[in-house]
């Protein structure tokens, strides 16, 4: 039986050392179709909850180095964590929690720095990446394209000039 606690809290510190997030979750009172449901949508996020025993994580963090969480776990605790989209994973369990009203957000880590659940749900209502992204890409194509014009612009004049006169010229007059 040691051998497995020690199995399992080593393969907690992995799974914490591996993901750049944690989202600490209390699932008090819901149905066993909801969890599915809520890990099914995790899931499409890249992300993963996991069910755990208070103190093996407790011991699992305490090797990690996290032991600003210590306070979070009682009770029925369900960790989140995954891939480099934390906004994403929040985001799903915002609005899962409207929905059923569970699960109860306690708090989080991320980049080593300890959350609060009011930090997640600020955290939560970030854009996704691909728009933070497009806002980036838009930001910097914005001067190029600004310069691109203000260069072809004596062209444009001069082509415009050009038509204007060929324009008022009578046909087959010179």
């Amino acid at each position: 039986m040691k051998e497995e606690k020690a199995l399992v809290i080593e393969t907690l510190r992995e799974w914490v050392k591996s993901s750049p997030y944690l989202i600490v979750l209390d699932y008090t009172g819901m149905k066993v179709a909801e969890f599915s449901e809520l890990r099914g949508r995790l899931r499409k996020v890249g992300a993963v909850v996991k069910v755990v025993k208070n103190t093996l994580f407790k011991r699992a963090m305490g090797a990690a180095d996290l032991t600003g969480l210590d306070k979070d776990l009682a009770g029925q605790t369900a960790i989140v964590a995954g891939g480099k989209d934390a906004p994403a994973a929040a985001k799903v369990i915002k609005t899962f929690k409207a929905e059923f009203t569970r699960p109860i957000l306690r708090s989080g880590v991320m980049d080593g720095k300890i959350l609060g659940s009011s930090e997640l749900i600020m955290l939560a209502d970030l854009p996704s990446m691909e728009v933070l992204r497009g806002r980036l890409l838009g930001a910097l194509s914005a001067p190029a394209a600004t310069l691109v014009r203000l260069l072809a612009e004596p062209g444009v004049r001069l082509a415009r000039v050009v038509r204007t006169k060929a324009d008022s010229v009578p046909a087959g007059g010179a």
